[in-house]
């Protein structure tokens, strides 16, 4: 609406949106002036800008992380963690002003981590960070500016070397723990893996109440979703027995960390325990066992991560050639 004062000017007052939405006054000399800035107001509005836009954010970078963590960070198992991470990035960076951060500025934070020897899956790791945090808050509409490193691409990963172990080389792992560890866990540690595809802190968590019906139940795993695994009888009876004698499973890992070292067994670095889980799977394909079950039974989000194992099952994939419709 333009209206003309008491003082001879000419005054624009209208809303862009209806009642209830932002309001706009702004008085002229003449009332084509005031006509001029009426349309140029709800021609940028049709353009879905604001005609008097609100002040630049200028928050640090490390002021957003803060305000990521305790909407979204604090209720993940690694929040701290990925906090502490974000943090030590803002530092390196200079804590700029989040809105300003460059791609080039978080691809020399890369280049030096790198040069320090981090791995490329970690770096891979710190950009998925970043970028939530941005991500984050602008779904929550804390910030009302895009993500500017949402160009940098992450680093391409070669497929990790997934080894496993063969029966004779399960036979004297297990022999070579009960020969020379003085540890009273990790033996049965190692078998329960070996017999679930449980990670090793999954089968250390284990309670008695973990352990009902002939299966194991693991809780807090890597997923956030419990699963159940069935085992055979004996097992099953094995660690009952030893969690009501023992209460618990304490930490193990140093201790079959130097039974395999004892062992003599090599395997890709950073391998270790987690060579079980991957041995329980390559068994469980290669004995005839199928992809989508080993899936459930690995607790794997998607079903990508499974296929890793898919060429050791040669048999089962090859159905394809014969179980298509016919024509």
């Amino acid at each position: 609406m333009i209206r003309k004062l008491p003082s001879g000017r000419w005054q624009v007052d209208l809303r862009t949106d209806g009642r209830g939405s932002k309001r706009i006054r702004k008085s002229f000399d003449s009332k084509a002036e005031a006509k001029r800035f009426e349309t140029f107001v709800m021609a940028k509005r049709a353009e879905g800008r604001e005609w008097n836009p609100s002040k630049a954010d200028n928050r640090t970078l490390k002021q957003l992380i803060k305000l990521w963590f305790n909407a979204k960070g604090v209720h993940l198992k690694d929040g701290e963690r990925r906090k502490r991470c974000l943090d030590t990035m803002a530092e390196f960076l200079g804590n700029p002003i989040a809105r300003t951060v460059k791609p080039t500025s978080f691809l020399a934070y890369r280049a030096h981590k790198i040069q320090k020897g981090a791995s490329k899956k970690t770096l891979n790791n710190h950009l998925g960070y970043l970028n939530a945090v941005y991500n984050q808050l602008n779904r929550l509409n804390e910030i009302d500016f895009d993500n500017p490193i949402r160009n940098v691409e992450m680093i391409r990963l070669d497929e990790r070397e997934l080894s496993w172990l063969t029966v004779e080389q399960i036979r004297h792992l297990l022999k070579t723990i009960e020969d020379f560890s003085q540890n009273p866990h990790v033996h049965l540690l190692t078998r329960i893996c070996l017999a679930t595809g449980a990670r090793w802190g999954e089968a250390e968590n284990l309670q008695l109440r973990h352990v009902q019906e002939g299966k194991l139940t693991f809780v807090n795993t890597k997923s956030g979703k419990s699963r159940s695994v069935p085992v055979s009888k004996e097992l099953f009876e094995e660690i009952r027995k030893h969690l009501k004698e023992h209460g618990c499973f304490s930490f193990s890992l140093s201790a079959f960390r130097r039974a395999l070292d004892k062992s003599g067994i090599t395997l890709p670095p950073g391998q270790a325990a987690h060579v079980l889980r991957h041995t329980f799977a390559s068994h469980f394909l290669m004995n005839g066992g199928d992809i989508v079950t080993l899936q459930k039974i690995l607790g794997h989000s998607h079903i990508s991560m499974t296929l890793r194992y898919s060429h050791l099952a040669p048999e089962h994939l090859s159905k394809a050639a014969t179980l298509g419709p016919r024509y």
